[in-house]
C-alpha cells in the first residue's frame, strides 16, 4: 500500500468524521440550555459572521476569477483564506449558539416565507458544505487536479450561494436580535 493511498484513507477518515459531527454538534446547540456568562452581548458575533460570509462569498469571487485567468498561486491563496474564513465563522457560529438563545423571525407574510425559503436552503446546503469544501481542497492538495475542477463546479456555486445566504439571513432577522436580548 503507497503512502498516498494512506493519506487518503487519512483524510477520508477526518472529513468523514467532520461530515458526522458537525451537523450533530450544530444540532445538540440548539436543543441544550443556554447560559451567557461571559460578560458581554452575544448577539454582536452573528454580524460579525455576516461580515465573515460577505468576505467569503468576495473571496471565492477572487478565486474563480483568479482560476479562470490561469493565476494558480493567487487561486490557491484566494481558496485557503475562504477555507480559513469559514473556520473562522463555524468557531463563531458555535460560540454564539452554546451561549445565545434562538431569535424566532418575526415578519409576516410573504417576507416570512421568503425568509424560511432562504433559510432552509441555507442550512440544508451548510449542512451538505463541509464535505464538499474538504474533499474538494483535499484533492487539490493531492494534485487530482481533474477530480478537484470536476467537484469545484459542484462545491463553488453551493459556498458562494451559502455565504451569500447566510448575510441575507442575518440582514432579515438582525432587528429582532434586540427582542431577544
Amino acid at each position: 500500500m503507497s503512502i498516498l493511498n494512506l493519506q487518503e484513507k487519512k483524510h477520508a477518515f477526518i472529513i468523514t468524521v467532520v461530515s458526522i459531527v458537525l451537523p450533530i454538534a450544530v444540532g445538540i446547540l440548539y436543543i441544550m440550555p443556554k447560559q451567557n456568562t461571559i460578560g458581554f452581548n452575544v448577539h454582536i458575533l452573528p454580524l460579525i459572521n455576516a461580515v465573515i460570509n460577505g468576505m467569503t462569498f468576495f473571496v471565492l469571487i477572487g478565486g474563480l476569477v483568479a482560476i479562470k485567468n490561469k493565476n494558480i498561486d493567487l487561486h490557491k491563496r484566494f481558496m485557503t483564506l475562504a477555507l480559513i474564513l469559514s473556520v473562522f465563522f463555524l468557531i463563531i457560529y458555535v460560540v454564539y449558539h452554546a451561549l445565545a438563545a434562538s431569535t424566532s423571525f418575526g415578519g409576516e407574510g410573504i417576507i416570512r416565507t421568503i425568509y424560511y425559503f432562504i433559510l432552509i436552503t441555507h442550512i440544508v446546503l451548510a449542512a451538505c458544505l463541509a464535505p464538499l469544501v474538504l474533499i474538494t481542497y483535499v484533492r487539490a492538495l493531492s494534485g487530482k487536479f481533474d477530480k478537484h475542477r470536476k467537484l469545484a463546479k459542484i462545491t463553488l456555486p453551493i459556498w458562494l450561494y451559502v455565504s451569500l445566504t447566510g448575510v441575507l439571513v442575518y440582514i432579515m432577522i438582525s432587528p429582532y436580535y434586540a427582542e431577544s436580548i
